[in-house]
């Protein structure tokens, strides 16, 4: 694999939290999944996020989901890879997914809204992208 095709894959299996919010906020073909515990999804989670713990994903715990949209799936950030092994099981399933990379931490940090026991209002929010 050449740099081109390396940075093309990346972005092909990433998304940042602009990019989700902006998809979020136009209606695009999105599913977010959290692949933490269910606890801590009560607890905070990305809106309109779906909880399907990554340990429990399989045939019939997706067997509701549409597959003809991409899912977005995320933790609680780089210090947690149960939004890699959440990705992994559903695009083992026949699935379109995407990683939000930084994960909740990094989604918090860019200043958007939480839901949840413990939710956050967000902040004006412009990309210094």
């Amino acid at each position: 694999m050449n740099q081109v095709e390396f940075y093309k894959a990346k972005l092909d299996f990433e998304i940042d939290s602009w990019d989700l919010s902006e998809a979020l906020n136009n209606n695009k073909n999105i599913i977010v999944v959290d692949a933490r515990s269910s606890e801590v999804f009560q607890s905070e989670h990305i809106p309109t996020a779906i909880n399907i713990p990554h340990r429990i994903m399989n045939v019939e715990t997706t067997s509701a989901l549409d597959k003809s949209k991409l899912y977005v799936t995320y933790c609680d950030g780089i210090g947690c890879n149960a939004s890699t092994k959440g990705a992994m099981k559903l695009a083992e399933l026949g699935f379109n997914v995407k990683e939000l990379l930084g994960g909740l931490d990094w989604w918090l940090r860019d200043g958007y809204q939480t839901e949840g026991d413990n939710g956050r209002e967000g902040t004006a929010v412009t990309c210094g992208c």
